[in-house]
């Protein structure tokens, strides 16, 4: 782990608290997420107790504490995709993928986080998968992206 880590500890040579975010942020760009083990590094690093790291960390929905599938679904439930269905959209991806909230299915395909908001008022309701937005869905549109998906899985193998 520590090898790992030392490139990106490099780049915050003044171990100062501010460098706290962009620390773990590029560590979970690197692993994909945050590790208890990392939050430990960080903490002995920055010298920061790691009560404050992961409070830090936790505050902010960008930062995941687990291993995320090769598709990870965002689904935004702000009031905006509240209001315009997203607690449907919640029950389906969950039936379709057979997962919950802060899940990875057993494959390592698809992962969910639902999220308060990903800033897209306009587009509710939407998901993001891996970066890319998929906006006004309603769930027949959600079960064609999500097996279009996996045809496109299938036609890899």
């Amino acid at each position: 782990m520590a090898n790992r880590l030392e490139g990106i500890f490099e780049q915050f040579p003044n171990r100062r608290r501010e460098d706290m975010i962009p620390l773990l942020q590029a560590i979970q760009d690197q692993q994909g997420y945050l590790s208890e083990e990392t939050i430990k590094a960080v903490g002995d690093y920055l010298d920061i107790s790691i009560n404050k790291i992961y409070g830090v960390a936790t505050f902010y929905d960008n930062f995941r504490f687990g291993p995320v599938g090769k598709y990870h679904i965002r689904l935004c439930h702000g009031t905006a995709c509240h209001v315009a269905g997203a607690a449907k959209l919640q029950k389906e991806l969950q039936r379709l993928l057979k997962i919950k909230d802060g899940e990875c299915d057993k494959n390592g395909l698809f992962s969910l986080e639902v999220v308060s908001c990903i800033g897209a008022c306009g587009l509710a309701p939407l998901i993001e998968v891996n970066e890319a937005y998929h906006t006004s869905l309603n769930t027949a549109s959600l079960k064609q992206l999500i097996d279009s998906i996996r045809e496109k899985e299938n036609a890899a193998i």
